[in-house]
């Protein structure tokens, strides 16, 4: 028996987001965001050594570096909530691929606030979920999810 926290409605994304070509891009996305998260705790992984091991280790390093984990973890949710047909969840993850990389680079642009290895790491955290905004704006997305009303 299906929750009301689990059932998904249904919607023109639902009948849609099934097709061939839909598939494939949620996919492609998946992958992208998954990528993202896993270099997202590199990241963050690269931190507790350096911390562990005496390095001198920032809390805005430490923060940043959280912060990208738990944004990979919640466009990894909203994508496969988008894959499976909800419209909403597709529009937060086309928001997310497209506002996230700017964000990363613009706060990696800040004078003397992270040294260079960090910029670097999270230059390619940006790289992967920017790519995932190339797709989730893509036209098989798009005619997946057509406007409504």
């Amino acid at each position: 028996m299906e929750t009301a926290t689990t059932a998904m409605p249904a919607t023109a994304g639902a009948a849609t987001a099934g097709r061939a070509p839909a598939r494939r891009a949620f996919r492609t996305a998946k992958i992208l965001v998954g990528t993202y998260g896993a270099l997202g705790a590199v990241v963050l992984l690269t931190v507790v050594v350096l911390a562990a091991t005496g390095h001198e280790v920032t809390s805005f390093m430490w923060g940043r570096s959280a912060g990208v984990l738990a944004s990979a973890a919640v466009a990894y949710w909203l994508t496969v909530l988008a894959a499976r047909g909800a419209r909403w969840a597709y529009l937060r993850v086309r928001i997310i691929s497209v506002v996230m990389p700017v964000v990363i680079v613009a706060i990696d642009l800040i004078p003397g606030a992270l040294p260079v290895w960090f910029i670097a790491m999270q230059a390619v955290c940006a790289l992967a979920i920017g790519a995932t905004a190339f797709i989730t704006n893509g036209s098989e997305l798009r005619a997946a999810f057509p406007e409504g009303r």
